[in-house]
Formats: C-alpha cells, sequence, structure tokens
C-alpha cells in the first residue's frame, strides 16, 4: 500500500484529508483510485490504514478503517553530525531516518563548509525535515526523528545532555571497536545502554580543541576501520553499526 504523510493534530477522526503536495502526489504520481487502501503515518507512533474516499482537484478524502499504534523501539539513537555540503547533509538525514535514529543534531563546526545564517539555517533544518518525512514514508516507520537547529559544539555541549552511551567517530591514536564500549557497559550494568549518541565530524574533521571538549564531555573515542571515510559514510556507518548492536541486545 501507499504511504503518506499528516501530522499528528490532522489525524483525529474517521475521515482524513491529503492536501497539498501530498494530495497532488496521490493523484497525479501514484494515480490512487477510490476504494483503494493507503497508509497515513502521523510520525508519532500512529500507523491510520484507510480507503480512498473520494478525489478532488487539490484534495483526497480517505476514511480510516484501522489504527495501530507502534511502541517506540526501546533504545534511542542520536546522530551529532557536522553539517556537511548540502547534497551530502540530505543523504545523511535520509539515511539516518530509514536506519532509526530517533534524532538529529546538525553541529556547525569550525571546519563546517556551508556558512549558515539563521534564515538560512531555519529553511535548512524545513528541507531536511520534509526528506525525513519522505524517508518515513519510504520505509514504512511511524516515528518521525526530531531534527533541531543547527548549532556550534560549545553551544550543544552546554546543554550538558547525558546518554547512557556516548561515542565519538575517531581518526585518533587509541579508538576502540563500538562493540567493546557495549561490552564494557554490559558487563559494568548488566544491561545494554538505552541511549546512545554518536559524534561525526566534518570533512577534516572536528577542530583539535572540538575533539577535546566532545572527549571531555565524556564521549568515547571510536575506530571505523583502517580507511579515511567520508563524513557521510561515517554516519551511515556508525549508524547501521550502532543499530545492529542495539537491536542484536534486545
Amino acid at each position: 500500500m501507499h504511504r503518506f504523510h499528516l501530522a499528528p493534530e490532522q489525524c483525529l477522526g474517521s475521515t482524513l484529508t491529503l492536501r497539498g503536495a501530498e494530495a497532488r502526489h496521490a493523484r497525479q504520481v501514484l494515480r490512487v483510485g477510490r476504494g483503494e487502501r493507503v497508509v497515513v503515518l502521523d510520525g508519532n507512533g500512529r500507523e491510520h490504514l484507510c480507503e480512498v474516499a473520494a478525489l478532488a482537484p487539490d484534495t483526497v478524502s480517505l476514511l480510516v478503517r484501522q489504527t495501530n499504534l507502534l511502541p517506540k523501539p526501546p533504545w534511542r539513537l542520536t546522530l551529532i553530525q557536522a553539517v556537511t555540503k548540502a547534497k551530502s547533509m540530505e543523504l545523511i538525514v535520509q539515511k539516518a531516518t530509514e536506519l532509526g535514529a530517533c534524532r538529529i543534531v546538525p553541529i556547525l563546526s569550525e571546519r563546517s563548509v556551508p556558512e549558515l545564517v539563521d534564515e538560512t539555517a531555519a529553511r535548512k533544518v524545513e528541507k531536511w525535515r520534509a526528506i525525513a518525512v519522505a524517508a518515513i514514508k519510504q520505509c514504512g516507520s511511524p516515528w518521525l526523528p526530531q531534527i533541531e537547529a543547527p548549532q556550534t559544539p560549545p553551544a550543544y555541549l552546554a546543554r550538558q545532555e547525558a546518554f547512557e552511551l556516548a561515542l565519538l567517530a575517531s581518526l585518533q591514536p587509541g579508538s576502540r571497536h563500538p562493540r567493546d564500549y557495549f561490552l564494557a557497559y554490559a558487563a559494568e550494568r548488566h544491561q545494554r545502554p538505552g541511549s546512545v549518541a554518536v559524534w561525526v565530524g566534518p570533512e577534516g574533521d572536528f577542530t583539535p580543541a572540538e575533539l577535546q571538549a566532545i572527549k571531555s564531555a565524556g564521549a568515547l573515542p571510536i575506530s571505523l576501520g583502517p580507511l579515511v571515510l567520508r563524513s557521510e559514510t561515517a554516519a551511515l556507518y556508525c549508524l547501521s553499526v550502532l543499530s545492529y548492536e542495539l537491536q542484536a541486545s534486545q
């Protein structure tokens, strides 16, 4: 069945209405017909199984036949990602959504290529959120990741946000395989971590001062192997490995 997205406040009642881009996509691209079954995801855990009731030039009316509330995963994975060039950052957001990240925190490192002022940053976040919406429709996830406004490493670290396991993709000597930290955590706590964050730097990595600040805040350096990876490749590598470890622990 084709999947669509409506915000939670638009998913009240027994009839839902697709408007704007979603309606045009349904009519002009997917060519849905009356009586066809479709799925509407609200990004907040609810999956609405619907039947197309009526089609108008600018709207598609849906009758809700069944609503499923799908629980959140028992773990939370946060990507703290240095902002990269436009296309690669969009790829990171798309794949992070598909790989189950619950939150993406864009970081403006000293070595980040884009120069974002407030107005530009707001447009970027809007674009990234639209990409995340398209990604949950593609993969069927009922949970839309939270995408924060870009901020500098000091601004984010000042929040003193706590994770059960915070990791840092690092090119520095002494980095360890992510599994080592999962095993050490399990040996000490007799359980696997429920909240995990990973920092991924820009091309050229974080500056030495930024790396020191991130590690001083508790992030543990992980190795991504012997090859030097592009930032977007490093993000996908980290999320894939961490998602695997978290799911294997359940």
